[in-house]
């Protein structure tokens, strides 16, 4: 059985989340899936989020990444059985995001 550390977990989707906000696409699969794995609100605050950013500019990118770093520990918190779907989800993310970039 692999060990996943919630923090990193949190941090790594986190990450891919502030990376994925300029592909639509992308960014609105990972809103759905994310959505389905802790509820409404997560997509409510995924779209919230992607408005401050565009707004914003990139200068807003860490603010945004905290706030989903502890979003995400708060929600392995209570829901800890996401972890292993949440690392799977961050790592398949990452790659499509890598993939999409010149």
């Amino acid at each position: 059985m692999q060990v996943i550390h919630h923090p990193r977990a949190a941090w790594d989707m986190a990450r891919v989340i502030a990376g994925a906000v300029p592909d639509d696409q992308l960014f609105d699969w990972l809103r759905a899936e994310l959505g389905a794995l802790f509820g409404p609100a997560t997509e409510a605050a995924l779209t919230a989020t992607r408005d401050r950013l565009r707004r914003a500019g990139d200068a807003r990118l860490p603010v945004e990444s905290g706030l989903w770093r502890v979003k995400l520990e708060d929600a392995l918190r209570e829901r800890p059985e996401h972890a292993a779907e949440l690392a799977t989800l961050t790592a398949t993310a990452r790659g499509l995001l890598q993939a999409r970039r010149p």
